[in-house]
């Protein structure tokens, strides 16, 4: 395929859909009753998860099916994964060999032992006897041959090679930095499967609980024609501009992207229609698919699903999902403002013809679009006071009305949709492209947003579960398939309804299979970077590499970052971005929390994480492998590897945004304000925009050196405001630690200080650094401040040492690495107190006059030159 990929002939409609197929839903696809056979499994699979995650779970199944939910989910997975994915290249398409379905019989079996077994399992703790470490064995060697064939072979030779160090780590060819005694057969097997450490872990868990009914929802939602109604929306609001099939491309991949967890089915869904428009308005082959290689990878990190990472992150930082989306939006968000801005400037400079006969507004266009979002935006919060009123008038059947009136609303935006045509996808090659008409269209599919202003109202209106809320908003779905066709025909007057009705029927089928087949896997990739989490867990060797890195990296914060981006890149390359986060996250995240604390920086974990990810879903882009750039040049006839740099090229700010808010949270709306925030969103659009027209070479004319130069460093000024003003007047005021005590005393209550703190490592015995950032109690004086911390100082040879503090007190988690019995004390090195800093957000002053000059310059040269705006 990767030949075909890069001849220079665009592939047909059928060799797309097997891509995408081949990537993400398995190739194989028996006719007759077997195929019948695999598509009922799949839809069993659908509407097991719909009932696990409904309200009425605990009446419909058993006890015993939903606390073993996690070996149902993979015994499913595992099961369509060996009859939908061939072992080879070679093998057939069209029937299932008799190994395979041995193997998918087999491993459905061995992924619910642990349900069969249950009493079994829990009278022996939990611990493998020799039967069971066999049967783990063979589920393991099973689970890495499903995920090859799903994912492809890095995931299972990565998964392979960790599972091999927990027998061989005391082997002489591993290196001695990592080495470690090793583990039993029945020991690594009670870990990795029969324990929930390792292949039924959290990851697993939240596949089963979150994940499916997403990936479900996207897929439903896309059979009910949403995709192609958020396509024809983007392409009538935007397609008139210079470069407007590419700005559509960019909204419509955004919109696609909300619901969809891959990158590739993104690229493909909406690249078969804006690809060919944007080479028709003056983009190579490699610069159009590169921009829907960017758009829809950009989607991965578009809250709320953002390829399903939005739900490990809930687990594995401890935080709500709606305080992980809000911390994940702004970032997003700037960068696919960003990516709009990168499609208009190429367009720019070329002098792109713009397409149809409409008379171009920019301004009008886009305060058209932001009234839409605000409006959208508005409509879900305000749904919560209506229903506030309700459940205050009759909390008993609150429930009840609430689903009449979005009845009621559904059928309105029904019949103002019966009232235009239905939307039929438009060719992008015919000789003569009419553009869509806004006015006409957006009745034809507003009931499409109901779902979404469901699932947002639940979200974070009612604050419910992610998969609670997925699942109303899925079941408002299928009442949509189920109705809309027989409805649009009642409300035309038409006689088809019986036929619209099995239409409707048919569409629900197709959706409910396509959810189970994407979501194979997902639910693989979940399973399988289980192992390597518990390798991390079983042997330790998370910390050996913190030690690995810190030494590489000397310590310094910014290249420890630049490793773990490295490290997430190349692990990109091989695993999906779920498997990928998962793997970096397990292994780094920590590191990263830690060597800063070490270097006086306070990263907080979801700023990690999200590091983590970003680079993850780069690798998606990145050559020799990016699949999505690949994809798209399968789809313009471009060449794929020069499609690759030139999407990693666009996709710079998404390489540079992470660095931003590891040492800006701000940027993650962290302990920001409603004022603060929208300060922080305003200049970090300025600032991303400013840093597109540096590295574009283009602001308003071709830039100088000197001024792309200046551009990027407007750009940085207005990220970072607090490296400037730090330099300027610095934010604490530093103690001498024999003045511990009177700093404390000093302090306000609530104020934040931070205490630098050193002393032996308890597993090395080296000396390390520690920084600690602890908010002053109101007790009344600094020594009793101090004691609540949890200090326990005394002075000695000139020194503040500091004896092992009380379990419980605000510092004894923090410092529980230190070896307080050493020959060498704890003791402290640093006090620093906030000091009286003018706020860092004057420093935009000069770097705003600095882009006004710059304007300047090139708008008087834009004049001379005779530029198009």
């Amino acid at each position: 395929m990767t030949s075909e990929i890069q001849g220079k002939r665009p592939l047909s409609e059928e060799e797309l859909q097997d891509l995408v197929a081949s990537s993400d839903a398995g190739a194989r696809d028996p006719a007759g009753s077997i195929g019948l056979f695999l598509a009922i499994v799949a839809v069993i699979w659908s509407v097991f998860q719909l009932i696990l995650a409904s309200p009425m779970s605990n009446m419909i199944l058993p006890g015993s099916i939903v606390n073993n939910s996690r070996q149902v989910h993979l015994a499913f997975a595992l099961f369509l994964a060996f009859a939908a994915y061939p072992a080879l290249k070679s093998s057939p398409r069209d029937r299932i060999p008799a190994q395979d379905w041995v193997m998918a019989v087999l491993g459905a079996g061995i992924a619910l032992y642990g349900y069969i077994f249950y009493d079994k399992l829990v009278n022996s703790g939990g611990l493998a006897d020799d039967t069971d470490k066999w049967i783990a064995l063979v589920g393991l060697i099973l689970l890495f041959e499903a995920a090859r064939r799903a994912l492809g072979p890095a995931m299972a030779i990565i998964a392979t090679i960790f599972l091999a160090y927990v027998f061989w780590g005391a082997s002489e060819w591993v290196p001695e930095v990592i080495r470690w005694k090793g583990a039993s057969l029945k020991k690594a097997m009670s870990h990795m499967w029969i324990t929930s450490e390792g292949v039924f872990g959290i990851a697993l868990g939240v596949s089963t609980k979150f994940v499916f009914l997403f990936v479900l929802f996207g897929a439903l939602l896309d059979k009910a024609g949403a995709g192609n109604y958020f396509i024809k929306m983007a392409f009538g609001a935007l397609g008139h501009l210079r470069g407007g099939p590419a700005k559509a491309a960019v909204v419509g991949s955004a919109a696609t992207g909300l619901i969809s967890g891959s990158s590739i089915a993104n690229v493909v869904t909406t690249g078969t229609f804006t690809i060919p428009l944007m080479k028709r308005v003056g983009f190579t082959s490699e610069q159009a698919g590169s921009v829907e290689v960017a758009s829809s990878v950009n989607g991965q990190i578009m809250p709320p699903v953002m390829g399903a990472a939005a739900f490990l992150m809930v687990e594995y930082v401890g935080i709500s999902y709606v305080e992980v989306i809000t911390h994940a939006f702004l970032p997003a968000a700037i960068s696919y403002i960003a990516l709009i801005y990168i499609v208009h400037l190429e367009a720019v400079k070329r002098n792109m013809p713009t397409l149809g006969d409409r008379e171009v507004h920019l301004i009008r266009t886009v305060a058209g679009m932001l009234s839409f979002f605000v409006i959208f935006a508005g409509l879900c919060y305000a749904t919560q006071f209506p229903a506030q009123a309700i459940a205050a008038w009759a909390p008993s059947s609150a429930g009840l009305i609430m689903g009449l009136i979005v009845t009621a609303i559904y059928i309105v935006l029904v019949w103002f949709a019966a009232q235009v045509p239905d939307l039929e996808p438009d060719d992008p090659n015919a000789e003569v492209v009419e553009l869509p008409d806004i006015a006409q269209i957006y009745k034809a599919g507003l009931h499409y947003l109901l779902p979404i202003v469901v699932l947002v109202y639940f979200l974070m209106i009612e604050q419910k579960s992610p998969g609670l809320s997925a699942f109303w908003a899925t079941a408002l779905l299928f009442v949509i398939l189920l109705t809309q066709k027989p409805l649009k025909s009642l409300f035309r007057g038409e006689s088809e309804m019986a036929t619209s009705f099995m239409s409707g029927v048919a569409d629900l089928w197709q959706g409910l299979i396509d959810g189970a087949r994407n979501m194979i896997g997902i639910a693989l990739a979940t399973g399988t970077a289980g192992v390597i989490v518990g390798t991390v867990t079983l042997t330790g060797v998370g910390q050996v590499m913190a030690d690995l890195v810190e030494f590489l990296s000397g310590g310094n914060l910014v290249l420890m970052l630049v490793m773990v981006g490295l490290l997430s890149l190349v692990l990109g390359m091989g695993l999906p971005t779920t498997a990928n986060y998962i793997v970096v996250s397990s292994l780094m995240a920590g590191v990263v929390v830690q060597l800063g604390a070490q270097s006086g920086l306070i990263v907080p974990l979801i700023a990690v994480h999200l590091f983590v990810f970003y680079f993850g879903i780069m690798a998606d882009v990145t050559p020799p492998v990016g699949l999505a750039s690949f994809a798209a040049a399968a789809v313009s006839g471009g060449d794929a590897i020069k499609t690759g740099f030139t999407a990693f090229f666009y996709s710079l700010r998404t390489v540079a945004l992470p660095f931003v808010f590891i040492f800006n949270t701000d940027m993650l709306l962290i302990d920001v304000g409603w004022v603060g925030g929208i300060l922080v969103a305003i200049s970090a659009t300025i600032a991303v925009l400013v840093f597109t027209a540096g590295t574009m070479g283009f602001f308003l004319t071709r830039n100088r050196i000197y001024e792309s130069v200046a551009l990027i460093l407007v750009a940085f000024v207005l990220f970072r405001p607090d490296y400037v003003m730090n330099r300027i007047a610095p934010p604490f005021e530093l103690f001498e630690p024999a003045r511990l005590e009177q700093a404390v005393g000093d302090a306000a209550p609530g104020d934040v200080l931070r205490v630098i703190v050193s002393g032996p490592d308890f597993d090395s015995g080296e000396m390390k650094d520690l920084s600690l950032e602890l908010t002053v109690g109101d007790e009344a004086d600094g020594a009793a401040r101090v004691e609540a911390m949890g200090f326990l100082p005394f002075e000695e040879d000139g020194l503040i040492k500091l004896e092992e503090p009380l379990f419980g007190t605000p510092i004894a988690e923090s410092m529980q690495d230190f070896d307080f019995y050493a020959d060498e004390a704890v003791r402290v090195v640093t006090v620093k107190a906030p000091a009286n800093q003018p706020p860092k957000e004057l420093v935009f002053i000069p770097a705003l006059l600095l882009l006004g000059l710059i304007a300047f310059l090139q708008r008087g040269r834009a004049a001379r030159q005779g530029v198009p705006a």
